[in-house]
């Protein structure tokens, strides 16, 4: 009898500590200047010839931004002249690098009988394929090949008229903030956040733009500037909420995670309860 209740007992502990989150997130608010609005999925900035639309939500961070022309003539991006600045570090968009696109194809020949149905499916190197199924055997050969095309990174980038680019390039932070009222690893009523103004906030960042228009020699330079506003941490229970994805009225068989705030204003860090046994 003994020995049964010290399994109960031992099972019991076992379900507790697996229901425990072992993953953790450190949520980032930022604020900026009124110039920049916040909508729904993104930050905008708007003048007379662009829109620079931008969604922090990412693990550490999306500096990146969406350039769009609203003029009908062609906008020339200058990255050469177009900067990531964090905490008064600038940081190039361009670096003069060169680029390899490679792609590999393949041929795939079958010898053996011709009647029966035919099957289309996937080889080994993803590509499309059709089989002839048979009662006789069959032998087959591969043979495969690759390309590859080295180019420059681009210095100027053309926007045509009422089209958009994406540039990504940086994320805004890769380091946790330790505070000692800011608990490492909260439970759910531990939960607190850290506020800062822009004279003291941890982390200040900004996007310098530089543009001209079509061949205009005039060059236009936008400063798009954030600071962390609120920092707080999270157990992963309460980042998360679950619901069955619908697709054409049809619910998934299964429900799927989905962040409960996922704000293009914030961004976090996911870290782990192994990485550091202390308390802040």
């Amino acid at each position: 009898m003994k020995t049964k209740n010290t399994i109960l007992v031992g099972l019991i502990a076992i379900f507790m500590t697996s229901c425990v989150s072992t993953s953790y997130y450190q949520v980032y608010k930022t604020s900026t200047s009124e110039k920049i609005k916040l909508k729904e999925n993104s930050l905008d900035y708007e003048d007379q010839n662009c829109i620079i639309s931008y969604n922090f939500w990412q693990d550490e961070g999306n500096i990146g931004f969406r350039f769009f022309n609203k003029t009908n003539q062609n906008i020339y991006l200058d990255l050469d002249d177009s900067f990531y600045i964090l905490n008064g570090i600038a940081n190039n968009y361009y670096k003069n690098r060169i680029f390899t696109n490679s792609q590999n194809s393949g041929v795939v020949v079958t010898q053996g009988a011709t009647f029966g149905r035919s099957v289309s499916d996937t080889n080994f190197l993803n590509l499309l394929q059709t089989n002839l199924m048979s009662t006789s055997g069959s032998t087959g050969k591969v043979s495969s090949s690759a390309t590859a095309v080295a180019y420059n990174e681009e210095k100027i980038i053309c926007i045509p008229p009422q089209t958009a680019k994406i540039i990504s390039e940086y994320n805004i932070n890769q380091s946790l903030f330790r505070n000692c009222e800011l608990l490492r690893y909260p439970t759910k009523k531990q939960i607190k956040a850290e506020r800062f103004t822009k004279l003291t906030s941890p982390i200040i960042f900004s996007n310098i733009i530089s543009y001209k228009i079509a061949q205009s020699e005039t060059q236009n330079q936008i400063q798009n500037e954030f600071y962390v506003s609120e920092i707080s941490n999270l157990p992963e229970s309460e980042m998360y909420f679950l619901k069955y994805q619908e697709n054409c009225g049809k619910k998934s068989a299964l429900k799927l995670k989905y962040f409960v705030e996922p704000k293009p204003n914030k961004f976090y860090i996911r870290y782990n309860s192994q990485q550091s046994e202390s308390k802040y």
